[in-house]
């Protein structure tokens, strides 16, 4: 059984560092950055060009809401895809009316800002509840933000929704098309790379420099593609292969010096294309048997309530919540003051920065401020040829559309250059606007959303996030013993054990996440490090455990490989 936990070591809490370099570096594009960016490309230029030709492009703004929500849901496989595309349409159409509402019963700009500022705040702790992502809140928040502060009247207000909805039904069929032609897309994907990083583990030998980060991400990486396949639905027979892929990535995990990374590689690339899924024969029988507990874990996801458990008393959703609220209507606030024409450009910068951390918002911060102010600067050169008929308007808004979910999964402020033309460019739809204004107030409402939305980020405390590490801990130390229970008992196959160890590898994704969150926030006690350590490998020592426990032969002759892997 599991040892108990050993008391911290005593020492001083650390604030960390607020870093400037490496913050604008570019990383390795998503590599399926292209669906949302050629989807919101098609599903925008469906009502647009309609719009165009019935010379009522004053109307895009509303389209494009429901347009926008084809940037979601793309790494979810399709059945869960077409459940929550649709709950984001959803959410979508209710913030605009929200918008619209308001907007059409006051025109007073303090009580705009707050409702912005608390919309905004909904908006985050709902996308960050139900993992929704990426773009996450951003979206929602752009749309119903602008909307407020655009003139409307109640009898326009059905209308105006009734576009937005259609336009979210384009999107729908948009991002749902690609099952037509490789519905195991996204589960393949997932598949492909905990195989990957299970190869990276492996390359390590378990003990190499680095062997605990790439550990980690492997775990993570294996949890997700756990999680892809439990979405799928039926089980068919191309996910039941995937399934054992996952689990040959999982014994890489408990036996990383009798793996090849080159052969997890190769089955890794096997899955690219639409052809047939690879079948590991060499976990036939043992891995049938245990997979029992998969059907067993889908019928208990189907129990589960993730939203309510997030936005319970002592979430650490709710002072990410209360900083989006605050820093919002800070910022808003302090751009009225200014006299600045748009406040809601600073609400949605300021709601752009918050992440799990102080550390990750200031990074943010700097990137958003970067990456706006140079798009305010293309917003300039382009605009002469953008302002010479609505066409031009369109393809422009198109264009930059593309380009920010091609550079966004690069570095958050290479996204921002071209998402700040398109922004502005939906401002002109309903009228022309002069340049040299719209160029001015977008760069002072830029830095001062962010300067605000960065000290907001100080100035309310997240002294929970080490709470949240104790609950980790909690939670790993109790898998740890119910898997060690499970070994000890008879049926080396059983459903039991599966359960206890997916809970397992879970709770250790969730203690490594809670520990990052931490240790990028100020104003708080020290972290039990050592604990953590501790707890992190006697998890993974007892998660390699029941997978020798479980009898699969591919630890015994991992070089047996089927020829469609070569």
């Amino acid at each position: 059984m599991s040892s108990p936990a050993e008391p911290p070591t005593p020492h001083r809490a650390r604030r960390p560092r607020l870093p400037l370099a490496g913050v604008l570096r570019p990383a390795r594009p998503s590599d399926i950055w292209f669906k949302p960016a050629s989807s919101v490309v098609v599903s925008a230029a469906v009502p647009n060009l309609i719009l165009l030709a019935l010379g009522r492009l004053d109307l895009a703004m509303y389209t494009m809401a429901g347009s926008l929500c084809a940037l979601f849901c793309h790494n979810l496989p399709y059945a869960a895809r077409a459940r929550t595309h649709a709950w984001v349409v959803v959410g979508m159409v209710a913030g605009l009316a929200v918008g619209l509402l308001t907007a059409s019963l006051t025109t007073a700009v303090p009580v705009l800002i707050a409702v912005a500022a608390l919309l905004a705040a909904a908006q985050k702790t709902l996308c960050e509840a139900t993992r929704v992502g990426p773009p996450g809140n951003l979206v929602f928040t752009f749309i119903s933000s602008a909307t407020l502060f655009a003139p409307q009247h109640f009898g326009q207000v059905p209308g105006h929704l009734a576009l937005a909805a259609g336009a979210g039904a384009v999107a729908w069929l948009v991002t749902m098309a690609p099952a037509l032609v490789r519905p195991e897309g996204p589960e393949r994907r997932a598949t492909a790379r905990a195989l990957r990083a299970a190869a990276e583990f492996a390359a390590t030998g378990g003990t190499a420099p680095g062997h605990e980060r790439a550990r980690s991400a492997a775990a993570g990486a294996v949890h997700a593609a756990w999680q892809s396949l439990l979405a799928t639905g039926a089980r068919t027979p191309a996910r039941r292969s995937l399934e054992r892929l996952v689990v040959r990535a999982e014994v890489a995990l408990a036996a990383p010096e009798a793996s090849e990374p080159e052969r997890l590689r190769a089955l890794a690339d096997s899955l690219r294309g639409s052809g047939p899924v690879p079948h590991p024969h060499d976990l036939d029988g043992v891995v049938d048997e245990e997979l029992l507990g998969v059907d067993a874990e889908l019928a208990e996801a189907a129990r589960r309530h993730p939203l309510l458990r997030a936005l319970a008393p002592g979430s650490a959703l709710w002072p990410i919540a209360l900083r989006t609220a605050i820093g919002c209507a800070l910022a808003g606030y302090a751009s009225y003051a200014l006299g600045v024409g748009r406040p809601y450009w600073a609400i949605v910068t300021a709601a752009s920065l918050y992440q799990a951390n102080v550390v990750l918002t200031w990074k943010r911060g700097i990137q958003r401020v970067v990456g706006n102010l140079a798009g305010v600067v293309l917003f300039g050169l382009i605009s002469p040829v953008a302002d010479l008929g609505p066409a031009a308007l369109v393809l422009f808004c198109l264009a930059f559309s593309f380009g920010a979910e091609a550079l966004m999964s690069r570095n958050y402020w290479l996204g921002s250059i071209c998402v700040t033309p398109m922004a502005l460019l939906i401002t002109e739809f309903a009228r022309y606007q002069g340049t040299g204004g719209l160029m001015a107030d977008r760069a002072v409402d830029t830095v001062l959303g962010a300067v605000v939305g960065v000290l907001a980020a100080f100035l309310v405390t997240n002294r929970r996030a080490s709470d949240h590490i104790e609950h980790a801990l909690t939670a790993v130390q109790h898998a740890t013993e119910a898997a060690e229970s499970a070994l000890a008992g008879p049926a080396p196959g059983s459903a039991t054990l599966e359960g206890t160890r997916r809970t397992l590898a879970g709770s250790l994704v969730d203690l490594r996440a809670a520990v990052e969150a931490a240790s990028g926030e100020w104003w708080q006690r020290a972290l039990p490090q050592e604990r953590v350590v501790a707890a992190e490998r006697a998890g993974h020592r007892t998660l390699a455990a029941t997978v020798r426990r479980q009898g699969l032969r591919v630890l015994e002759d991992l070089r047996d490989l089927e020829d469609t892997t070569t």
